[in-house]
């Protein structure tokens, strides 16, 4: 399992009957390999989740595994209310062929340390495959901090990578100090993607790559090799799209440029509905102007 570079969280490609088009997500698992990405990341929040059932998952791990063969790993996100769906959703995902998983904590439930460690512990040690944690307070309300990363690190060979949305750069720092060099960080927020690998990150779970794959595999080469003059550049002009993958209304935001580039549908299941008003003009002009001023690669 490689989780350096561009690790796109993929939207789940839907019909107008919003069933889960295969074929076309199949597709688009290509065009992110193609396009230089590592790896796959599946039914993440931006690959909603929260709205596909259990075996829907399953699915979309088999039609990525099959996309992509040996070409890249596949990773499923692993987001669950209980504990037991959650293993038995790893154990899954083990048996589709996936190399990975995305351990996330319950989306509606916030506690304390003991009970966090205990949930993504037994996720974790259901499975021999390799495991990212990911922290995103700000969506769900908990927070891994850098020690209890640490110690989670020390009690299972099989974690091998953190993602970091805590919208603080500062922290990925502070995971390396605790932890050396035995855990990969990967950026989870588009907008801090240039900020976290000068402070030491060395992966990004991305969400515009959707859209524009080739851009978000230059960028992070450019960042990673310290070519701060280019990167600064395709940073300038790829910000205003990078920000909306840390709104609310993410999810559409991101397919509705993802089916104006020709890539997707913009369909989401409810309760999203499509993007109306300011939002819907938000978008138009970011669009509008990311390619009016495109900068040649």
């Amino acid at each position: 399992m490689n989780w350096k570079g561009v690790l796109p969280a993929v939207t789940t490609n839907l019909k107008t009957d919003l069933s889960v088009d295969h074929e076309a997500f199949a597709a688009h698992c290509r065009w992110m390999i193609d396009s230089g990405c590592t790896g796959i990341v599946c039914c993440g929040s931006l690959g909603e989740a929260q709205t596909l059932s259990f075996d829907e998952k399953i699915a979309v791990v088999r039609t990525a595994v099959s996309a992509v063969g040996a070409r890249a790993p596949v990773v499923l996100g692993i987001a669950s209310l209980s504990t037991l769906e959650a293993v038995a959703m790893a154990k899954a995902a083990e048996q589709a062929g996936a190399q990975g998983l995305m351990v996330l904590p319950p989306y509606v439930y916030t506690s304390d340390w003991r009970e966090m460690k205990a949930y993504v512990s037994a996720v974790i040690a259901a499975t021999r495959l390799s495991c990212m944690l990911y922290n995103n307070p700000p969506a769900y309300k908990t927070d891994f901090l850098p020690d209890q990363i640490a110690e989670l690190a020390k009690e299972h060979a099989n974690l091998h990578a953190v993602k970091e949305s805590s919208g603080d750069v500062r922290r990925v720092t502070a995971i390396r100090a605790a932890v050396g060099r035995r855990l990969e960080i990967a950026v989870g927020m588009d907008d801090a993607i240039v900020e976290g690998i000068y402070a030491g990150a060395t992966g990004w779970i991305a969400g515009l790559v959707n859209a524009y794959p080739a851009e978000s595999v230059a960028l992070f080469d450019l960042a990673s090799r310290g070519d701060k003059a280019r990167a600064a550049v395709l940073y300038e002009w790829f910000l205003p799209l990078l920000r909306l993958d840390t709104v609310p209304k993410f999810v559409q935001h991101i397919k509705w440029i993802q089916a104006e580039v020709g890539r997707g549908t913009p369909f989401t299941r409810p309760p999203r509905l499509p993007l109306a008003g300011v939002d819907l003009e938000l978008t138009q002009a970011v669009l509008a102007k990311a390619r009016q001023d495109h900068p040649k690669l």
